[in-house]
């Protein structure tokens, strides 16, 4: 069995954006009330799971979520976790929205969408995986394969970085939820990534810490294979 660190994805809680059916994009919209609950009520979740480091998109939801959540972190900042640029999109409902051209494009074929005055899907994509991918190649040589770290992000960046670990194409990506203080895991192996958790709203948190002790050192000693750090079901909303 081989070992490795722990990524756990927070989508941040419920924003005035979410409540009024907007796009927020890159706004300096806040969470709601609704929001700061889901935040306090996910940090009572993870009080139990020792956390190597914490980062996060920059955008303000994000670190009042982990405010709320985790007050004895001290957050890194990440650029590559921030939401999507939906340039002239950002602030408009998504009714209206919904009737531009684009639109289709985005929910059938989000891999050619580039938005006007704004970021391609793609691009965010790319950032997004390689930001994660970095930070836990990082965590895991710092604090070995035990290590457990937390990233808060955005619902589209959850979901782009779910579809790369689950090796389907971006066009697929809109198949997946992800709702707000929503907690993710997935386990970087060297052959592949495991999804271990998705949209995980309710489920206890310590089982995604590896034990240590003795089956540490057992599987040191074997390098055959991944299959089993996989497993856990994805609670669904």
């Amino acid at each position: 069995m081989v070992r490795v660190a722990t990524l756990l994805l927070l989508r941040h809680g419920r924003t005035t954006a979410n409540a009024d059916g907007g796009l927020a994009g890159r706004q300096p919209v806040e969470l709601d009330e609704t929001g700061r609950a889901q935040a306090a009520a996910v940090g009572e979740r993870l009080r139990t799971v020792p956390l190597s480091a914490v980062v996060t998109s920059p955008l303000i939801r994000c670190r009042q979520t982990l405010e709320l959540a985790l007050p004895q972190a001290s957050p890194v900042v990440e650029e590559g976790l921030i939401e999507c640029g939906y340039g002239s999109w950002e602030g408009q409902p998504l009714k209206k929205l919904a009737k531009e051209p684009l639109w289709p494009v985005v929910q059938q074929h989000p891999s050619a969408a580039v938005f006007p005055d704004g970021e391609a899907m793609a691009q965010m994509a790319a950032r997004a995986v390689a930001a994660v991918r970095d930070w836990d190649t990082r965590l895991t040589a710092q604090h070995g394969p035990e290590a457990v770290w937390l990233a808060c992000s955005h619902g589209d960046v959850i979901k782009a970085i779910v579809a790369d670990a689950l090796g389907v194409h971006l066009d697929l990506f809109q198949r997946i939820v992800v709702d707000p203080a929503s907690v993710t895991a997935i386990r970087y192996t060297p052959l592949r990534p495991f999804l271990v958790r998705l949209n995980d709203v309710g489920g206890d948190l310590a089982s995604l810490v590896p034990p240590p002790g003795k089956r540490r050192r057992r599987a040191n000693r074997s390098t055959a294979s991944d299959a089993a750090v996989g497993g856990g079901a994805g609670a669904s909303r």
